[in-house]
Order: C-alpha cells, then sequence, then structure tokens
C-alpha cells in the first residue's frame, strides 16, 4: 500500500532545508498547511502557504499556545482512508486529509540545560500541540507520513519521485516508530527535569528516572557466547567517548571490546600529560606517561605486564605517529584507541587485519558530569560519575617524613591510576609508570601482596597508593617489604594512628586525601 501525499502540514523549530523541502514538495502539486515562523519563512521563499487558523477558521490564541488543537487538524489526520464512517465523517464536518506532517518540537533540553534556566521558562518550551500531532499521525501510518529530522528529506523526495508523489507503508510505519521514540524521549526530558523540583528547591534525582539510547549495533554475543547482546549509545554525545568513536578497521567490536575500551579511554583521557594505558579485564596491566613523547610512554606501559599485554587493549591521549605504530604492531592488541592516527601509522596497523582501530573525535566537548548507570534484578543504581581529581599538593601529610618533590610527583601519578582499578585496589609505581596493580580483592593486604607479586619492574624505591584507607598496618609493613617510600591513601580508619604509626617505623611518607575512590 503506498500513500499518496497531497495536502503537508509544515511546523518546525529546526528549520533546516525546510525551504528547499518545501519547494520540491510543490512540484508534487500539494498543499501546504503551515503556521507562526515557518510560515513567514516558506513565504518570503516564494512558497505560497495556507495558515493554518485560515484553515480551521479559528484564530491563533493564547500566545500561540492554540493553534493546532482542532478536529480539521486530528481529523485530517486520523481519520482512516479506507473506513466509510470515518470518511463520511470528514466530508460531513469540511474536514479534509492530511498526508503528511513535518514537525519538530520545542528544544525542551536545551532550554533547561542552560544556567539560570526557571521553571517558568521550561514550562513555556513544553510543546504540546506538535507532539500530539506527531502521535495521531504516526498511529494513522497507513495513510500518513511523519517526518521529524530533516535528515530524512533527501529519502522522503527520493521515494516521492520514484513512486509519483507517493510513499510506502513500510517507510511510514519505519518513521512512524521513530516518532514514538522521538516523543517518548520527549516526555522523559520533562518528567526527569520536573520531577526535581520541589517547593524547597532543586534536589539532585527525581522520584521516576526514564532513560533513552539508541542502539548502534547488534553484538555477535554477550559477555559469554551463550548470551545476547546489543551496544546502545546516547542520542547526543557531547565529550570524547568510546560510544561516538570511529572504527576505522578491524573486526567488529565485541561486548568484552566495548567494556574494556571505555575503561581504557576513561583513563587514558585523565592524564594531562602524554599517556599510554593498556587495559586487560577492565583492570590497567600497563601505565605510563612522558613528557612530550608518546611513543615513550608506551613502551614503559608495555614494561609494566608485558605477559598481559598481550591481547589486551591499548588507549592512547595524543595522536598516533608512525614510529608508535610500527611498537605497536609488534604484538597482537585486540584495540587500540587515540584522538587520531598519522596516515603512516593508518598503513602499518592495516597489515593487523584483526585489529581495531577507534579513533576518538577530538573536536567533542569535555567529560561528561551526568550520571554513572549500573542495573541490578529489579532496579537501577544512579551515582554521579567520579570525576573529582584532587590536587595532592592539598592532602594531609600525616606522617613525621614529608613527601619529597619527587615522591609527590610519583603519588599524583599513582592517585590517577588506582582510581581506575578494580577494588581493593593497590598500585606501585614511579613518578611516570605503573610499576604494580592488586585487583579486586576481599582483602586489601592481598592486594599488596599482589601488586609487589605481579610487578616486573623492581619495587625498591617506588610509591603505593591505595583507593581507599587501610583497616590495619599490615599493607604498610608489607609495602616497606617491598621498598615503598611513599604512600597516599584517603584515611578515615579507625586504625588510622596505627597505620600511621607503621609508616614512621619504616620512614614511609604517608598522605591521606580524605576521598575515596571504591571501582566495582
Amino acid at each position: 500500500m503506498e500513500n499518496e501525499i497531497r495536502r503537508v502540514l509544515i511546523s518546525v523549530t529546526d528549520k533546516r532545508g525546510i525551504v528547499d523541502f518545501a519547494k520540491e514538495l510543490k512540484k508534487f502539486n500539494v498543499e501546504i498547511l503551515s503556521t507562526g515562523g515557518t510560515a513567514d519563512r516558506l513565504r518570503q521563499s516564494g512558497i505560497n502557504v495556507v495558515d493554518v487558523s485560515d484553515y480551521t477558521g479559528f484564530p491563533e490564541m493564547m500566545d500561540g499556545r492554540l493553534k493546532t488543537l482542532h478536529p480539521k487538524i486530528h481529523g485530517g489526520l486520523l481519520a482512516l482512508r479506507d473506513n466509510e464512517e470515518h470518511v463520511k465523517s470528514a466530508e460531513k464536518h469540511g474536514i479534509n486529509m492530511i498526508d503528511m506532517v513535518v514537525i519538530n518540537l520545542y528544544r525542551f533540553e536545551d532550554t533547561v540545560a542552560k544556567e539560570g534556566c526557571t521553571l517558568e521558562d521550561a514550562v513555556e518550551n513544553i510543546d504540546i500541540g506538535g507532539p500530539a500531532m506527531l502521535r495521531a499521525a504516526a498511529k494513522n501510518y497507513r495513510f500518513v507520513t511523519v517526518v521529524t529530522d530533516p535528515d530524512d528529506y533527501p529519502k522522503i523526495l527520493e521515494e516521492m519521485n520514484e513512486c509519483n508523489g507517493k510513499i510506502s507503508e513500510a517507510t511510514n510505519f519505519a518513521l512512524a516508530t521513530r516518532t514514538f521514540q522521538l516523543t517518548a524521549r520527549y516526555d522523559a526530558a520533562i518528567s526527569n527535569y520536573l520531577g526535581t523540583l520541589t517547593p524547597e528547591g532543586k534536589k539532585e534525582f527525581s522520584e521516576t528516572y526514564t532513560m533513552q539510547f539508541t542502539k548502534a549495533q547488534d553484538l555477535r554475543y554477550g559477555e559469554n557466547p551463550h548470551q545476547k547482546a546489543a551496544f546502545y549509545r546516547e542520542k547526543d554525545i557531547s565529550f570524547p567517548s568510546v560510544s561516538n568513536a570511529r572504527q576505522l578497521q578491524g573486526k567488529e567490536l565485541s561486548y568484552n571490546n566495548i567494556m574494556d575500551s571505555d575503561a581504557a579511554w576513561q583513563m587514558a583521557y585523565d592524564f594531562e600529560l602524554p599517556a599510554a594505558v593498556i587495559m586487560k579485564h577492565s583492570n590497567p596491566c600497563g601505565t605510563a606517561t612522558s613528557s612530550d613523547d608518546i611513543l615513550e610512554a608506551y613502551k614503559k606501559a608495555m614494561e609494566t605486564d608485558p605477559v598481559s599485554a598481550f591481547g589486551g587493549i591499548v588507549a592512547f591521549n595524543r595522536r598516533i605517529d608512525k614510529k608508535t605504530a610500527e611498537e605497536i604492531a609488534k604484538i597482537f592488541l585486540e584495540v587500540v584507541i587515540a584522538p587520531a592516527f598519522d596516515k603512516d601509522a593508518i598503513d602499518i596497523l592495516s597489515t593487523k587485519k584483526n585489529m581495531r582501530i577507534l579513533e576518538i573525535p577530538s573536536s567533542a566537548g569535555n567529560r561528561p558530569a551526568d550520571y554513572d548507570y549500573r542495573r541490578v534484578v529489579g532496579g537501577l543504581l544512579i551515582q554521579e560519575r567520579d570525576n573529582i581529581s584532587e590536587n595532592i599538593k592539598n592532602a594531609q601529610v600525616v606522617t613525621q617524613r614529608t613527601p619529597t618533590e619527587d615522591e609527590c610527583q610519583a603519588l599524583d601519578f599513582a592517585w590517577h591510576v588506582v582510581k581506575h582499578v578494580k577494588s581493593n585496589a593497590i598500585v606501585f609505581s614511579t613518578k611516570n609508570q605503573l610499576v604494580g596493580v592488586g585487583a579486586g580483592q576481599m582483602s586489601r593486604v592481598d592486594s599488596v601482596k599482589i601488586a609487589r607479586m605481579k610487578a616486573n619492574l623492581p619495587t625498591e624505591g617506588t610509591v603505593l597508593a591505595s583507593d581507599a584507607f587501610f583497616p590495619f598496618r599490615d599493607g604498610v609493613d608489607m609495602a616497606a617489604e617491598a621498598g615503598v617510600t611513599a604512600i597516599i591513601q584517603p584515611g578515615g580508619s579507625i586504625r588510622d594512628e596505627e597505620t600511621i604509626k607503621a609508616a614512621d617505623e619504616h620512614g614511609i611518607a604517608m598522605i591521606f586525601t580524605g576521598k575515596r575512590h571504591f571501582r566495582h
């Protein structure tokens, strides 16, 4: 079944391409109904339109709040053309069929994102007529074409040209589905925002929370081959992330690739100096920085644990050049991530056909300040992102000895790393290189043991970072055995004095940040 387009209603906030689209529609001898600023724009471009108020015989009023909510509009959208009773009712009341609507909604999300937005501003930008017309048109998709995205104009015109001014039911159904997805997202934004407002002021979390993500791809399977999976992304991503990365080559990303790539990029993005991060099962097995050489950072990161690095994921926060690509190509890696790649680098990495290359958009905005979500059976956990970046110079020195300048640089590096290690987390490091990692243990002292055991480099003269406080002195004693000279930790244990005493006995400098970085 095909729908012939004879009458179109156009009312758009986003006016990109609307004049050219309307001109092309006119070639099919369609009548165009329009409102307000859209009608003005079309007339100024020489396109003849009929005002909705003239069509309905009812004036626009109440500052534009009432203009399209009328039986001649909604009857023209909802009438079933193959239902005799509907057709007779329309004829009796002078209702003409509307075959296409081209509508986008008031920019509610943009409005509430502005600093200083008031409740009155927000409420005035809640669209009523637009969603009503969209839902009516989408419900009657067999007979009405509903267009909400300017990017769809060329495809609509192409089909009309091929089908003598008609649109197929299959196209209408696809457009209708996307329309209901749009109105669901729009209503969710309104609900989420208004739900944070109380007479006392704005609260952090609404009583209900609704999210919408768009499917980027079906995945071959989930964490394991017997699990089905898909990858969804946010509609508008304004910051550098794996979700809006461009895959330059390699096999399709798997569920585990995406999880580990996200962890690797978040960590690399945390460093200001050129940095390389090698990730395995969402834990770093190599990390290093360099003052100006990304190749040096990568080589030093690889020294941390070259065995675990095999089959891992590496993320860089700088452009990859030819020499770095040559070094990368020496080992099997699942994914390589960077803000940019030189052409020579791509040529070299292209010899590794299965290696996935992800280019992160460097033009995107700053780190997101929104929420992390964790699904549990029957519920959802929502929290602010752990974006805090402490200046360790503001940390409290709790031992007799104050860290040296070199130790402070090493403690700062270690603190950046430990934040990205699964709890309980312990890392040994120098001022620019990860030396040992103890991750995800039930006992903190076991994490210290594992970090020391896994160290491929000497631990003598390193510093140690702990994502949470030491509950006993045994972790400090073991760190001293490993040759650690300084420790950074949050503090806050009832046995802090015991831990401080142990550090003093060993001549270790220790600082408390007052901030914990659990990662589960």
